[in-house]
């Protein structure tokens, strides 16, 4: 079987000129091959050569443009150059083998049959040819291309020994069984939950870089269903294991939340790209697990769960080694506040809840409520679109507010040193309470969101309090104008 018409471009060209040339042989290897097959685009291009791959990158290369920069790898025998937004990486043929404590492997020159051996799964194992007497013929020792079309995920050699070499294939071969809907082999599936310990080795920035690709797929449900039923969902990420089941008391039970919660990522992935967006799908009913009771004569209750889960959220991004940064808090805070809206559906939507939501969600608030939307899983159609319709009118509402009252991320316009100033007095508790009252009255609507109503707001405050101006509206807006304009300078 020959693909010679699709690889028809400078680099392949002067690979098999050279190649030909130097009576070697050179390959188009991996996920280039996968994909064309396929029928999908790809940017990554990896060439073996039984021979030199740094020399034979660099030969290229200054073929193409010397211009061209290569970067070297020598200890790894590899080199890199990009070429019209594709990278294309060459290396010598090789073969391997492992220590058991290290997915690093020990490396030999090899033939293109040994580095194709040494391949994750069979449909990565598959190479063409790039030498002038066979160009673009298929070489296929493992099978791989009847695995492909069959949508299967199989390995080269004995499963076991794949996944014990580099534990790293297990995820691997989850993620590329949910980003192709294939099937991975019986065999492989079974050496997989063997091996689900050896992951010890696999440090955890890796784990994640193959999560973050599941949770990205179109159905990413599908490598989430495989992580628990294989084993390595419980030794990964526990809280997640946590809310698999069902518990069932006087005839009263509660929803899967696990698969509750795979439908929302399922549901969101149809909606946006955004990968913790997709993050906060999977993980809004975290803490679930931990709030769960059962009231007599009412049933399951899971009160509090949006408060318990955002609290979880920093440890577990800590304890997995995820970002520890304003996408944690992100996260964190589309956990917290992933209720709030559908309190709003259920209740009257008032000036007041919608402003407090706003203010709250400030520019995440579209997020939000998107994150809202995917949340219905209801098998009951009517009752879907009934929510979906309420949705719609709270988000008409989170307009107009928005436009009227412009709370999204307000800060009062009465600041704490404004109010120090007018009260001559320091740093102290009554401050913040004076704030807190300023910023719930513009919540609730009782004055707008502007200094003189504020101010005035102010007065009747003082007067309660028993609280003295000690300084005039007009004296504290001229000493703000003047450290204005020192600022300015």
């Amino acid at each position: 079987m020959k693909f010679s018409e699709n690889i028809q471009n400078i680099v392949f060209q002067y690979v098999s000129d050279i190649v030909t040339g130097q009576e070697q042989e050179a390959y188009v290897i991996g996920g280039f091959v996968r994909d064309l097959i396929l029928g999908r685009g790809s940017k990554d291009v990896d060439i073996v050569v039984e021979g030199s791959g740094i020399k034979l990158a660099r030969d290229v290369a200054h073929r193409i443009d010397p211009k061209i920069r290569v970067s070297y790898f020598k200890s790894y025998g590899t080199a890199m150059f990009r070429y019209k937004d594709t990278e294309y990486e060459f290396v010598g043929a090789r073969k391997e083998s492992y220590n058991h404590d290290s997915r690093n492997p020990i490396v030999e020159d090899g033939t293109v049959k040994d580095d194709q051996l040494r391949r994750d799964f069979t449909i990565n194992a598959l190479a063409l040819s790039l030498h002038q007497d066979n160009y673009g013929e298929l070489i296929d020792p493992f099978n791989g291309y009847s695995d492909l079309k069959r949508g299967i995920i199989r390995t080269p050699r004995d499963p076991k020994v794949t996944f014990s070499d580099d534990p790293l294939r297990m995820l691997r071969a989850i993620r590329f069984a949910t980003q192709l809907n294939f099937h991975i082999d019986e065999e492989a599936f079974d050496a997989i939950v063997s091996n689900v310990e050896r992951l010890k080795i696999i440090s955890k920035e890796r784990i994640n870089e193959e999560l973050h690709k599941i949770i990205l797929a179109p159905e990413p449900s599908v490598g989430f269903k495989l992580l628990a039923k294989s084993g390595i969902l419980s030794y990964v990420f526990p809280e997640l294991s946590a809310m698999q089941g069902v518990e069932k008391r006087e005839g009263m039970a509660h929803k899967d939340n696990f698969f509750h919660s795979l439908k929302v990522l399922d549901n969101l992935a149809r909606l946006t790209d955004d990968l913790w967006l997709r993050w906060a799908a999977l993980l809004h009913d975290i803490g679930k697990p931990r709030t769960k009771r059962f009231v007599e004569e009412h049933g399951w209750t899971f009160h509090g769960h949006e408060y318990k889960g955002a609290k979880m959220i920093p440890g577990i991004f800590k304890r997995m080694k995820l970002p520890l940064n304003q996408k944690m808090k992100y996260v964190q805070k589309m956990v917290s506040l992933h209720m709030r809206p559908i309190i709003l559906v259920e209740d009257e939507v008032t000036d007041s809840a919608v402003r407090r939501l706003l203010f709250e969600a400030g520019d995440e608030i579209d997020d939000l409520m998107t994150l809202c939307e995917a949340d219905i899983t209801s098998k009951n159609h009517e009752k879907v679109q009934r929510y979906l319709h309420n949705y719609q009118i709270v988000r008409k509402k989170l307009l107009e507010v928005e436009q009227k009252d412009r709370v999204r991320n307000f800060q009062p316009p009465i600041t704490g040193e404004m109010i120090m100033q007018a009260f001559d007095i320091g740093p102290s508790r009554i401050i913040g309470d004076i704030k807190q009252a300023i910023k719930n009255a513009i919540l609730d609507g009782e004055i707008s969101n502007n200094f003189d109503d504020a101010w005035a707001f102010m007065e009747g405050f003082a007067a309660e309090n028993n609280l003295k101006f000690v300084r005039s509206k007009n004296d504290i807006t001229l000493i703000q104008g003047q450290a204005k304009s020192e600022d300015d300078r």
